[in-house]
């Protein structure tokens, strides 16, 4: 099905099913245990041994010798895989170091052995006997210090890292009020509950891999480039996915290191990467430093605004978009962003939830509440003045919708904006010091193409089968309500089938693409299966209506299953998606509004409410959704005030690499949360009229923290996290 003109009534506005805040099905199994995640089919494959990964002790340079004696004696080893027997191996075209390093090393703890062995306990001790020596090369490891040396991405790596509109220099130094400031944020890890993990199991020149991956159709592909096999011998298993957040949109090392380990013993075998090992193995969000430059007008019109981010990574890696919001989100005739990217020799830099606008409303959204106080407007009023309702760098290109203002004026209802002391450190409530912040969300709506299977069987159960995985988002339960809608059918009478390379090509989980696309997806296959199930019943597909199990037409009535009753009925169709998005912008938008204390004597910082208002298209599942967006605004809770990948720039190694140093937010620091959906459709996007939200909500969230801890303190700290360090020198004198 060619999506490529506005969508109009079809059977998802019925909203019987569709549009509900409906339980994840997919729960029960989750919480007893029956649901079986990449390193736990125990029950589907006998005699699996254990794979351990090695690391690289060094970030940058060479392996001159590597003792493996020691090792290979040790009880209960297998095999030991190195760069010297593993073969030739290809670089995945997601990949952009070696996933298996040796001699050269390109990374700190890139993967240089996997010792394979009975039991994990065996293979663990095992790999501590390897002695290795390396000839170690002088290396970059520091943002600041190669900020200079930083060059514009080419077209592959970026695909506008400079643009331009008017004549921003000009307007900028003409302004009459002017912000010129510079921002900072660390290098963050995914932190995901679940490690990167795989089985693999081989059946003569066929590889079957059960891994966490949230890409099925990439995997495979990369699985099966990297390893030199025929694309149609790689099969992927993903049904269940304890999160990602883009750290494993790519196969890693723990995939091809099992592969590699059961082709080499001729039996199973099981990797998982442990959690030291991941900081550095995997990738990460890498750090930027963001310049801004605000021009306005005495009374608050945006006249110039421009930004520019420097981010670094391995030679081949691509920046962190961070400018990608500044260039649609606020108006201003003269405007310029610009994406500069330094070669550094620290592990990957790659997706992490949201990437691009995350790192870059972290710092545009203080800078606009710090351009809001320059003019002396209220910081909601100056979002309000500056909004566009069209693209500001193509003003004949409308949004398809933009509801960002209704969002700021219903978040400021609900939260009780109008209380917050416009003088900063001027509230208190006992030894607390308290603030109120704002900041405007915004992300990018994209779509991709995405197919499915549906087969209805003479019980009247259709069963959907697509290659769409579900980390932890409510996947099974949107593609299930979906097909419900379209069939008329309960939920009970749909089964959904995910994570399967031998099913059909989904858009698969990233991008805030996969809910959208792949529901999509799902109903071009059900538009299909109607037409094939009218056909059957003699009915005519144009007029049927498919109601409670029955379709109906022409005045007859007959139930779905007899129509499969002879054979099982199957559909297979994809959602390709034309250039609706190129004629009309299609963005998400919302606010986050956020309250804080800050302890007068300690500095410490305590959230105290928190509340996200989203307009993102038709949502299909409230209840997910809502925790979808509640889980990312506590990811921006924990990247404005604690988390950050410590880097050691005399070694190049993230020294923090697990949940011990790594600080992420605990249920103690998070408050209730509150989210409130607009109710909106958007027949540009699909023909469920939806949009993806799960990114949405981290996107401002940092900022607002920020901004919240500036009204309740008066200290503006434009380098994330904010700890008490940053604050204590500079606090109020306690009264």
């Amino acid at each position: 099905m060619k999506f490529d003109t506005p969508a109009t009534t079809n059977p998802i506005d019925q909203l019987k099913v569709v549009g509900k805040p409906t339980d994840r099905i997919d729960g029960p199994f989750k919480t007893t245990g029956s649901a079986p995640y990449a390193y736990e089919w125990h029950d589907s494959m006998r005699n699996q041994a254990y794979g351990y990964v090695v690391g690289a002790g060094i970030a940058k340079g060479r392996i001159t010798r590597m003792d493996l004696a020691a090792a290979k004696a040790a009880p209960g080893v297998l095999t030991i895989i190195t760069a010297d027997n593993a073969g030739k191996l290809e670089k995945g075209d997601y990949n952009v170091a070696k996933l298996l390093g040796g001699p050269e090393v390109d990374h700190y703890h890139q993967a240089i052995a996997l010792v394979v062995a009975e039991t994990f306990e065996q293979a663990r001790a095992a790999a501590y006997l390897i002695k290795v020596d390396y000839a170690a090369s002088a290396g970059k490891f520091d943002l600041e210090a190669e900020k200079a040396s930083a060059t514009k991405p080419s077209p592959k790596q970026s695909e506008k890292p400079d643009t331009a509109v008017g004549n921003f220099a000009s307007a900028f130094d003409a302004a009459p009020v002017k912000l010129d400031a510079t921002y900072h944020t660390p290098d963050h890890s995914h932190a995901m509950m679940e490690p990167h993990a795989s089985i693999a199991v081989w059946q003569g020149s066929k590889l079957t891999v059960y891994t966490s991956n949230q890409m099925i159709a990439w995997g495979a592909g990369d699985v099966a480039k990297t390893l030199g096999l025929k694309k149609d011998d790689v099969r992927l298993i993903s049904p269940y996915i304890g999160g990602g957040f883009g750290g494993k949109l790519f196969v890693r090392a723990d995939a091809i290191l099992a592969a590699l380990g059961a082709r080499a013993v001729k039996r199973p075998v099981k990797v998982a990467l442990t959690r030291p090992l991941m900081g550095n193995n995997t990738t990460h969000r890498p750090a930027t430093i963001q310049r801004i430059r605000i021009g306005t007008t005495p009374d608050g019109k945006i006249t110039a605004i421009g930004h520019e981010t420097w981010s670094g990574n391995l030679e081949g890696g691509s920046p962190e978009e961070a400018v990608q919001q500044t260039r649609l989100l606020y108006a201003g005739a003269d405007r310029m962003t610009q994406t500069r990217l330094a070669l550094l020799d620290l592990p990957e830099g790659n997706a992490m939830r949201a990437p691009g606008e995350a790192p870059g409303l972290m710092a545009l959204e203080i800078a606009i509440d710090e351009m809001a106080e320059k003019v002396n407007m209220d910081p909601v009023a100056f979002r309000v003045l500056n909004d566009t309702q069209v693209d500001p760098e193509d003003p004949k290109r409308p949004f398809s919708q933009r509801q960002l203002n209704e969002c700021m004026r219903i978040g400021a209802e609900q939260f009780g904006w109008s209380k917050r002391s416009a003088k900063p450190a001027t509230l208190r409530d006992g030894r607390w010091l308290v603030g109120m912040g704002v900041a405007s969300a915004f992300r990018n709506n994209l779509t991709m193409t995405s197919g499915a299977r549906v087969r209805l069987d003479k019980r009247g159960i259709v069963t959907v089968e697509t290659d769409m995985t579900d980390i932890g988002t409510g996947t099974y339960t949107i593609i299930a309500q979906t097909a419900a809608e379209m069939m008329g059918l309960p939920l009970d009478k749909v089964m959904v089938r995910l994570g399967d390379s031998s099913f059909p090509v989904s858009a698969g989980s990233g991008g805030q693409w996969g809910a959208n696309s792949s529901t999509a997806g799902v109903y071009a296959a059900c538009v299909k299966l109607r037409e094939a199930v009218a056909r059957k019943l003699g009915l005519d597909p144009a007029t049927a209506e498919f109601v409670d199990g029955q379709v109906r037409a022409g005045g007859r009535s007959q139930s779905l299953a007899t129509a499969a009753r002879s054979a099982d009925i199957v559909a297979e169709d994809k959602i390709e998606f034309g250039d609706l998005s190129k004629k009309m912008q299609q963005s998400t938008f919302g606010a986050h509004y956020v309250e804080v204390g800050v302890d007068m004597a300690t500095a410490e910082v305590r959230i105290r409410r928190m509340l996200a208002v989203c307009a993102a298209g038709r949502i299909i599942n409230p209840k997910s959704a809502r925790s979808q967006v509640i889980g990312a605004m506590t990811m921006g809770a924990g990247a404005a005030l604690m988390e950050e990948l410590a880097v050691d720039t005399r070694r190049g190694f993230f020294v923090n690499h697990d949940l011990a140093g790594y600080e992420v937010p605990v249920h103690a620091d998070i408050p209730h949360q509150d989210v409130i959906f607009l109710d909106e459709t958007d027949p540009q996007s699909s023909p469920m009229k939806a949009k993806g939200v799960g990114e949405l909500g981290i996107c401002g969230v940092g900022a607002a923290v920020a901004n919240a801890i500036y009204n309740a303190t008066g200290i503006r700290v434009r380098e994330y996290p904010i700890t008490l360090d940053k604050l204590l020198d500079k606090m109020p004198a306690m009264a």
